[in-house]
């Protein structure tokens, strides 16, 4: 599944061609992508044609569009879902779900594709609500009037989901206060979109290698100073991942353009079982963990001691 900086790399890629764009229609092809959005408050279609989409706006993994009637298109990217930039008669491909046709200010005419293989990802007009805090609700680069009223509202579905690491107005103190009063294993913590969002396996895995910490390790447990060293890993990982435009491990990831990521190729742990430690040597390995597994160096994140 897409994590936050595969889905951030999709959102920059969308801004500056869907900002300010007007929705000239929309072409559904697959009703089992819009099973999340809401028909009794009005058809998808309907409620987009005609409206300007004002940003691209990310929180954690959710990334959704502003529009000028004060609700909002909210996409999530499932297992499988792609955003993509076409031109207006592009061939329509196999695992094309739906197509929305924008005008755009400063592009012209375009097609905005959503493919999705599995189907698991979804596409839905959501009414949009105010932050608690009156931050800006998500991150959106520089887009739009910084007083716009957009920038303070979220949509419905995303209210309770956590802010993330790279987030401007994410609280260390909050979440590290959170972090120590947790019995749960610190990757579960990691994991909770509640507690924090954005951060899945693929960068939970690469940040307890980075901190040194074992998966399995009580988040109260991990002390003041691991906390901090996590928190601090968990955003070099991100940032080094969009810096090289995601994790692509088959073609399923991609950007606007259809092109991979590359960041599979930095990985220090997730995915490396088998292969030494790039610290110290040791062989890499893969643990079952809840439903997925894990990836950790044996020496450098030693399994905790069992209390009692």
């Amino acid at each position: 599944m897409p994590e936050l900086p595969e889905v951030e790399v999709v959102r920059a890629g969308l801004a500056p061609a869907v900002t300010g764009s007007r929705v000239l229609g929309v072409e559904v092809f697959e009703p089992r992508s819009l099973r999340r959005h809401d028909p009794t408050s009005g058809a998808f279609d309907e409620l987009l044609t005609g409206a300007r989409i004002e940003a691209a706006a990310r929180r954690g993994k959710f990334l959704w569009m502003p529009l000028d009637t004060g609700r909002a298109l909210l996409a999530h990217l499932g297992m499988s879902g792609q955003l993509l930039l076409r031109t207006p008669d592009a061939p329509l491909v196999p695992l094309l779900r739906a197509r929305i046709h924008v005008a755009s200010p400063a592009h012209g005419d375009l097609a905005v594709d959503f493919v999705d293989q599995r189907i698991f990802g979804s596409l839905a007009v959501e009414r949009m609500v105010e932050t608690g805090d009156g931050a800006p609700a998500g991150f959106s680069g520089e887009a739009g009037e910084t007083d716009a009223p957009w920038r303070t509202r979220l949509p419905v579905p995303v209210a309770h989901i956590a802010r993330d690491p790279l987030d401007p107005a994410f609280d260390d103190r909050r979440f590290l206060a959170a972090l120590a009063t947790r019995r749960t294993g610190v990757k579960r913590a990691l994991l909770d979109q509640n507690l924090v969002s954005g951060i899945g396996n693929i960068y939970a895995d690469e940040a307890l290698w980075a901190a040194r910490v074992h998966y399995d390790e009580p988040s109260n447990a991990v002390g003041p100073r691991r906390s901090r060293r996590l928190l601090a890993a968990v955003r070099e990982v991100f940032e080094r991942a969009l810096a090289e435009g995601g994790t692509s491990f088959d073609a399923q990831y991609v950007n606007v353009n259809g092109a991979s990521g590359y960041f599979a190729h930095s990985l220090n742990a997730y995915g490396q079982q088998g292969r030494p430690c790039p610290r110290c040597g040791t062989l890499i390995v893969r643990e079952q963990f809840m439903n997925r597994s894990s990836h950790r160096c044996p020496r450098c994140q030693r399994r905790p001691r069992a209390s009692g």
